[in-house]
């Protein structure tokens, strides 16, 4: 007869407690508004957001050039801004001091989140932010491109009079470093970078002079 491997621990009463209790705090990012718009009009919540990046992950990952662990792929996904249920979301482009705290902000509010878990859920847990956040992955690297392709796709899809004037040069920034290690993920850009020029030029937007001041020419 041979040892078998201990299973997994069983979950406590407490330990259940401490789950229900972080996901009662997720749940803030169903309500936490983001700075993109719906096609009818409605400001699009954090989770939206995530849930639209996780489609796009199983749309794309079967392209890829470098394979990707898709399940993991999806918790980075998943949890690449659950600190948003604490700090709030921020958009890219706000000049404000709580801009210039958020990376700290966002890793103290990961702490408090791993300190409500069961211990090794809890690091696990921030273990798969961290990796989003270092990017170092071929996983964290998709899921970092696919962040950015959703935002551009989102806005594409809103009324064009939801876009401050700034937001119209990042269709040329935003992107393309988080995209540029992937073919498919450069194909997906340019379909989206596409729909973006005939929004811009259906607006009245000189999207040629756009281009030529945001495209680094070498």
């Amino acid at each position: 007869m041979t040892d078998q491997p201990p299973g997994p621990a069983r979950l406590s009463a407490p330990e259940a407690e401490s789950i229900v209790a972080v996901l009662s705090l997720a749940e803030r990012l169903k309500r936490e508004m983001r700075h993109s718009w719906l096609s009818d009009g409605r400001r699009e919540s954090v989770a939206e957001h995530t849930w639209l990046m996780s489609i796009a992950a199983i749309l794309v990952a079967p392209r890829l050039e470098r394979p990707v662990d898709l399940g993991h792929t999806l918790k980075l996904i998943a949890l690449h801004d659950i600190a948003e249920a604490i700090t709030g979301d921020i958009p890219c482009m706000e000049q404000s001091p709580r801009k210039d705290a958020k990376q700290q902000e966002e890793a103290r509010a990961m702490e408090t989140i791993k300190a409500m878990l069961p211990a090794d859920i809890g690091a696990q847990v921030i273990t798969l932010w961290r990796e989003y956040e270092d990017a170092e992955t071929d996983e964290a690297r998709l899921a970092r491109a696919l962040d950015k392709l959703e935002v551009q796709h989102q806005h594409n899809l809103a009324d064009l009079a939801t876009w401050t004037e700034p937001e119209y040069g990042l269709v040329y920034t935003k992107m393309d470093r988080e995209c540029a290690h992937d073919a498919t993920l450069g194909a997906i850009l340019s379909v989206i970078r596409g729909h973006s020029e005939r929004k811009l030029e259906q607006g009245g937007v000189d999207v040629r002079a756009l281009r030529d001041r945001h495209v680094r020419r070498d």
